[in-house]
């Protein structure tokens, strides 16, 4: 069974950096597009950004936009979030998806087929 494998989380000061990274395992998976969806004690998993294989074109919420940078390997099917100047706000489970998006829905989890167990990050002031 296709599933993914998320590493890189921990406990960090304000402004510190941490580097996610996601792989699949189990089986083989070859969909145009990976992405990271955090969720936070008592909140709804959200979109924090995603990336399109063709061109290795990248998508962010406005909120990471200039201190998060997603980038892969598309041939290893594998993913990292490089995450700069963290935030208390930032701290979630970080979880990786996969998937077949289109376009119009690549920000949209509902899309994603493919889901690690997350990664925890925790942020403290």
């Amino acid at each position: 069974q296709v599933h993914l494998v998320e590493s890189g989380g921990g406990l960090v000061e304000a402004g510190a950096s941490l580097t996610l990274s996601c792989a699949v395992s189990g089986g083989t998976f070859s969909g145009p597009a990976m992405g990271w969806f955090p969720q936070a004690p008592e909140k709804e998993r959200e979109f924090v950004g995603a990336i399109r294989w063709s061109g290795n074109y990248a998508y962010y919420a406005d909120s990471v936009k200039g201190r998060f940078t997603i980038s892969g390997n598309r041939a290893k099917n594998a993913v990292s979030l490089q995450m700069n100047d963290l935030k208390p706000e930032d701290t979630a489970v970080y979880y990786c998806a996969a998937g077949r998006p289109i376009l119009s829905s690549i920000r949209d989890q509902r899309a994603y087929v493919y889901w690690g167990q997350g990664t925890p990050v925790t942020v403290s002031s």
